[in-house]
């Protein structure tokens, strides 16, 4: 197996400073397990990944993976808790689905948030993999947590739409439900274009004409 450096590819971050050393070190244990895990679930695949191949790049013995996690499986929830927790973040203050009151707030607003989800689906694409190509041959109940993610986006991006309707800066009309799930579906899209072709200013402007069509399109005239 090819040898990864966690150090320098961090899957995820710490919720909140450790306060001691010893708390300090095993946030960093944990976080070189999960980064490992993803070199690892990158190279060989989930399920021909075994404890044995995360614990063997690691140095470590398998009693010490499992103070921090149940299985594998287990990191892939923490990773997706992780990942929905800095998506809401991202959502919040002047980016939240009432906080524009005009066409050039809304679009100010599209420009942030297209900004901060590039940053967490792009800056390091292993999550997106195991998510998009991986996630849903696990098992069941990992498939269906991953739809209700699919729900949940859609569920907020419609939330944007209406308050733009109500506010009055978008069409009247517009059909807000199939509309979210088409923007959710751009969004799908443009990860699975940045992955194949990583390039920066590919994704930028990719990203930029999902935000022109997701403006133009919607806006009142």
């Amino acid at each position: 197996m090819t040898s990864h450096s966690v150090c320098d590819h961090r899957i995820i971050g710490p919720v909140t400073k450790p306060s001691s050393r010893i708390e300090r070190r095993k946030a960093e244990l944990r976080q070189e397990i999960i980064d490992t895990a993803f070199a690892c679930f990158a190279e060989k695949g989930y399920h021909a990944t075994g404890i044995a191949d995360i614990a063997g790049e690691l140095g470590i013995g398998h009693g010490t993976f499992y103070r921090y996690f149940e299985n594998k499986r287990d990191i892939i929830d923490h990773v997706i808790d992780d990942l929905a927790a800095r998506i809401i973040e991202s959502l919040g203050t002047d980016n939240a689905p009432d906080a524009a009151d005009s066409l050039e707030e809304y679009r100010a607003q599209v420009d942030r948030i297209g900004d901060a989800l590039n940053r967490i689906f792009l800056e390091d694409q292993r999550v997106a993999q195991m998510l998009l190509f991986q996630a849903t041959g696990i098992d069941t109940e990992l498939t269906m947590r991953l739809y209700g993610l699919l729900d949940t986006a859609d569920a907020l991006t419609a939330g944007y739409l209406e308050h733009g309707v109500e506010r009055g800066y978008l069409r009247a009309d517009l059909d807000t439900v199939n509309t979210a799930r088409a923007v959710t579906g751009m969004l799908l899209a443009a990860i699975l274009h940045g992955i194949r072709n990583p390039d920066a200013r590919a994704v930028d402007d990719l990203s930029h004409a999902i935000r022109h069509l997701l403006i133009d399109g919607v806006r009142k005239h």
